[in-house]
């Protein structure tokens, strides 16, 4: 998430209340999870295992909980509670607007766009030409859709991502300030959710098409021609490369990377990346051929276990 203006660190450190290491007129473009941090960005650390990855990221400003020797060219805000000041800076910037009609006066709607009733718009949501958008879809303030896009009944586009930090009463959700863009010719089904990115954008390329009842989690990216059935849950930061297939009731663990023309074929769950053009199946999943031959040796234990027996 950039901010509006260039901030000064002076200026971030008093939000937050925190000491900070470098000139107090160094400059704060805005913040971002390290995964997709640029240069004049915040990014913040609260374990030693993370210091060295976050300290020699893209990121100018690291908001962090142990003074440490600051990199050339970077700045230190030192902190005792990170993740929650790393929360007060994107409440600050990213307030909630509460919405006074079912279609934001800032939303953008394009030429040749149908609306149904009972559809939420919030907050300069942007949507292209020639979409169809199905009654009772709730469009989060933010949300990019791109042209002859369409989105049938019950979705959501733009919760909150699932990034919680244990407590000792409590969890403490990181808040969600990124957003989502949907670009041209997608079809998303019914009662599908996608969530926002923490700070950056979930995206949904060209010409992918999605089934009912699937999730999509925060700051994931799907390719362009993607396939996806009903009741898949994809975690969250995870890259689908163009044309990759996900049939029914897959589980994509967070992270991953699914290669160009991958397919995962029905309950399958991937834990890890895959190789172009490859077919998997199985939890956890593995290549097909491979696991074809392991179901069909399962079903010969019966037989040995009785040639045993009767050998005793």
């Amino acid at each position: 998430m950039k901010f509006p203006r260039t901030y000064a660190l002076q200026e971030i450190a008093d939000l937050i209340n925190v000491e900070f290491v470098g000139p107090s007129d160094f400059p704060v473009l805005g913040m971002n999870e390290i995964h997709v941090v640029e240069k004049g960005d915040i990014v913040f650390v609260d374990h030693p295992k993370y210091y060295d990855k976050a300290l020699q990221s893209k990121a100018s400003i690291i908001l962090i909980n142990k003074k440490v020797e600051c990199p050339e060219g970077k700045a230190l805000l030192i902190s005792d509670n990170p993740f929650s000041d790393f929360n007060i800076i994107s409440r600050h910037f990213n307030s909630f607007q509460p919405a006074s009609q079912s279609v934001a006066a800032s939303a953008q709607i394009g030429e040749g766009t149908f609306v149904q009733p009972n559809v939420f718009i919030g907050n300069n949501v942007k949507i292209g030409k020639n979409c169809i958008i199905h009654s009772n879809v709730s469009i989060y303030d933010g949300v990019e859709i791109g042209n002859n896009v369409i989105l049938h009944s019950g979705t959501v586009l733009g919760a909150n991502a699932f990034y919680y930090k244990k407590r000792e009463t409590h969890f403490e959700r990181l808040e969600t300030c990124g957003s989502i863009a949907i670009e041209d010719d997608v079809e998303i089904g019914a009662l599908c959710s996608i969530d926002r990115g923490v700070t950056g954008i979930t995206r949904i390329k060209k010409g992918t098409k999605i089934d009912n009842q699937v999730q999509i989690g925060h700051d994931t990216v799907i390719g362009e021609r993607c396939l996806i059935a009903a009741q898949v849950g994809i975690a969250g930061c995870t890259i689908l490369k163009n044309e990759v297939t996900l049939w029914g009731q897959v589980g994509v663990t967070s992270g991953v990377t699914l290669a160009k023309g991958t397919t995962l074929l029905a309950q399958s769950g991937i834990n890890k990346n895959t190789e172009v053009n490859e077919t998997y199946f199985g939890s956890p999943a593995g290549k097909i051929r491979v696991k074809f031959k392991e179901v069909a040796a399962i079903t010969q234990l019966p037989n040995l276990i009785q040639k045993l027996k009767r050998n005793v």
